[in-house]
């Protein structure tokens, strides 16, 4: 049987926040033209004597403008607590980050890639292709927040992956949202098996109801992607921690607090 308790614990890091003015570019035809806002977090997992990085948050530069700017799909970026102050606090250097993995490429997931250029990054094949395809744009994406990843030691992997080979930590691959989105299960020794969707809803309810945005790259594979999630949360007897749900964000330990 394989190991599944060789996670320590989680840091969940304030990637900024994102604020729309119609809600329903995540909903189509529901809460028209109620602004919204969302959480944005990064989530740094200690395996053993490794740190694992999933997703990056929001550029920190964006922290000298308290307004926050605009930057993809009519999304305004604002950060208030830079990812590289609350490493700091939790006393951990960004090159001591040996594994970096993420969801998919909006700005909101890759926004400080460059802060760690020492991880090996484990990379959905599609994704990486679209990322550094020939029109990046056109998924929403800017390059100039990940162009240093092609230095990093990159893994490609082609679906669900194993991160450890223990089972620890494992890509679901869950399509839709972009060609290449991905959500991670991680089993914790004491909260048990919590999987972090990334954008496969940006709410609970939207989940629940299989709301699709009107932005994303393919809609039918989104409304699969949320089947095989549901499927795992049943099978696993998981917690689904929904990266973009205030509410639930809000209610959950931040960093320098940690879950185990």
């Amino acid at each position: 049987m394989k190991n599944t308790t060789t996670i320590e614990k989680i840091f969940i890091l304030d990637g900024g926040i994102a604020r729309v003015d119609d809600g329903s570019i995540y909903s189509p035809g529901i809460n028209v033209g109620i602004p919204m806002t969302l959480s944005c977090n990064a989530y740094l997992i200690r395996h053993r004597e490794k740190w694992l990085l999933w997703d990056t948050g929001t550029e920190d530069d964006l922290v000298s403008e308290p307004q926050g700017r605009i930057v993809a799909h009519g999304i305004r970026g604002i950060v208030r607590r830079t990812v590289a102050s609350q490493l700091d606090e939790i006393g951990v250097r960004p090159d001591e980050i040996a594994m970096i993995a993420i969801s998919h490429a909006h700005f909101d997931h890759v926004g400080n890639c460059r802060l760690f250029r020492n991880a090996k990054w484990i990379a959905q094949k599609a994704e990486y292709e679209a990322m550094f395809g020939p029109d990046p744009a056109q998924f929403g994406y800017l390059p100039e927040l990940y162009a240093t990843m092609r230095q990093n030691d990159v893994e490609l992997v082609d679906g669900d992956h194993d991160i450890f080979g223990d089972g620890a930590v494992r890509i679901i691959f869950t399509p839709g949202h972009t060609l290449g989105h991905c959500s991670l299960l991680v089993r914790l020794p004491k909260a048990g098996p919590v999987l972090l969707s990334g954008d496969v809803a940006h709410n609970r309810e939207n989940f629940d109801c299989r709301r699709v945005p009107s932005f994303n790259a393919d809609k039918q594979a989104t409304e699969a992607s949320m089947d095989k999630v549901d499927a795992i949360l049943h099978t696993e007897m998981a917690t689904m921690w929904v990266n973009h749900d205030t509410a639930q964000s809000e209610g959950l330990p931040h960093a320098p607090k940690w879950i185990a």
